[in-house]
């Protein structure tokens, strides 16, 4: 596991990152977002859509839990802070391998459904309009897409 580091000045250079992010990103691919509240996880996967093509306009999925929209790739974009205590299987593997690109915020929440192989990405506020950007790679791809990316 490596870990790759950025700082974005604002939430336009984190939009610019994740649109970059995107047009590497292939079917299968799961993203995890870590984050305090505010820290910028949607504005993140809203950077992603733009990336993947997604016309529609993107928002938390905080009371629907997974919102799928269509781009280059369909992006799966699931908010799981209110699942953590559910014993319902709500078919996140179906979406893990699907034909789309997943981002899970509050990923650790669901941690033992997640695949083995993931992009874990935490952002940190360091002011009101600066954030640290740390990538957490699991697996070969996620290593050799961080490197090519950073």
């Amino acid at each position: 596991m490596q870990q790759f580091e950025l700082i974005s000045h604002n939430e336009e250079e984190t939009a610019q990152f994740a649109q970059k992010l995107a047009l590497m990103l292939s079917s299968g691919d799961v993203l995890a977002l870590e984050g305090d509240l505010g820290a910028g996880k949607t504005a993140f996967t809203k950077g992603l859509a733009k990336g993947l093509g997604v016309s529609r306009t993107v928002n938390s999925p905080t009371f629907t839990i997974i919102k799928e929209y269509k781009g280059r790739l369909p992006l799966y974009h699931m908010d799981v802070y209110r699942v953590s205590e559910s014993e319902e299987d709500l078919g996140f593997d179906e979406y893990f391998d699907g034909d789309g690109v997943t981002v899970v915020e509050w990923a650790h929440l669901i941690k033992d459904y997640l695949p083995s192989e993931i992009l874990t990405i935490y952002i940190y506020r360091l002011s009101d309009i600066s954030r640290r950007i740390v990538l957490e790679a699991k697996g070969e791809r996620y290593e050799t897409l961080c490197k090519e990316i950073i």
